[in-house]
């Protein structure tokens, strides 16, 4: 298998020792079926809580190698979003322990990884079933608002109160665009340092703030300076969602996709529930 750093990743029988390095890819194996395989953690992941059950081996970007080798781990997973994450990919892959990395910023790419890690545990069929499903989720989200035509924008805050927001090149501006939103801001980064006045400046239709680790305490956002001149603010179109399920690519993205469509498009989702109960209640009267 090659990984996202265009390196040919070799196990010589399905892998049943793993470590991810990435929470993400910790739901990915639990989705599929495979949480039995996993045999260690980072001290950030704490979902499912069963997880919690597993030994921990440091942080993400400085995780103990001496404790990940005495694990006899016959593959780690990295995610290669930071540099400052492939340091230690370099010390294990020095130590002769196979190591895949992935860089993970579209639903492409989410859906490439499940099948790449479904090959390496031999697990093939776990991983097309996985990824029919959230297809079938987000089919169900595309025509639940396929009659509408409005394209609320949405402007999403990654940090405060050093502003970042999330630009077209991450998961969010995706998570957005499938919700039936446009990202207002339209920079190719992933993120982007900005300030109030530019916030101002593109007026977004929704204001959506993530809470968890790069956002640990956002406040209320009514009562920041000047954000009560937003029309987010003032039609009370604003909301704080955690982090890891809008921000970091895994199987709750397509969760984030549904939440969020429920929230630019309420009407819609209001008709696809009664046009459910009445198909429902034909069947039960035989009509």
């Amino acid at each position: 298998m090659t990984d996202d750093l265009n390196r040919k990743v070799t196990v010589t029988k399905p892998a049943e020792r793993l470590i991810a390095l990435y929470g993400a890819y910790n739901e990915i194996l639990v989705d599929m079926g495979l949480e039995r395989k996993l045999i260690a953690r980072t001290s950030a992941d704490k979902t499912p809580e069963s997880m919690l059950a597993k030994p921990s081996i440091g942080t993400h970007m400085r995780p103990n190698v001496e404790l990940i080798m005495g694990l006899k781990p016959d593959l780690i997973i990295q995610n290669a979003g930071r540099k400052d994450a492939l340091v230690p990919v370099r010390q294990l892959i020095s130590q002769g322990l196979p190591v895949a990395v992935f860089n993970t910023n579209s639903f492409a790419d989410l859906f490439s990884v499940i099948e790449r890690l479904a090959i390496l545990t031999g697990s093939e069929e776990r991983g097309a079933r996985l990824i029919c499903n959230l297809k079938q989720k987000l089919d169900l989200v595309a025509n639940t608002i396929s009659a509408t035509k409005k394209r609320p924008s949405v402007l999403f805050e990654v940090r405060y109160p050093d502003i970042l927001l999330a630009g077209q090149d991450s998961i969010v501006n995706e998570v957005i665009k499938l919700a039936g939103g446009r990202n207002s801001l339209t920079s190719k980064k992933k993120f982007l340092r900005s300030n109030i006045e530019e916030i101002l400046r593109l007026n977004p239709d929704f204001y959506i703030v993530q809470r968890g680790p790069m956002n640990r305490d956002p406040g209320l956002i009514e009562q920041r300076p000047h954000y009560y001149q937003l029309d987010a603010i003032k039609n009370q179109r604003f909301f704080i969602v955690e982090e890891q399920v809008f921000s970091r690519p895994g199987p709750r993205s397509v969760t984030a996709v549904e939440d969020l469509s429920r929230k630019l498009h309420p009407e819609q989702w209001k008709l696809q529930k009664r046009l459910g109960k009445e198909i429902l209640d034909s069947s039960h009267t035989g009509k």
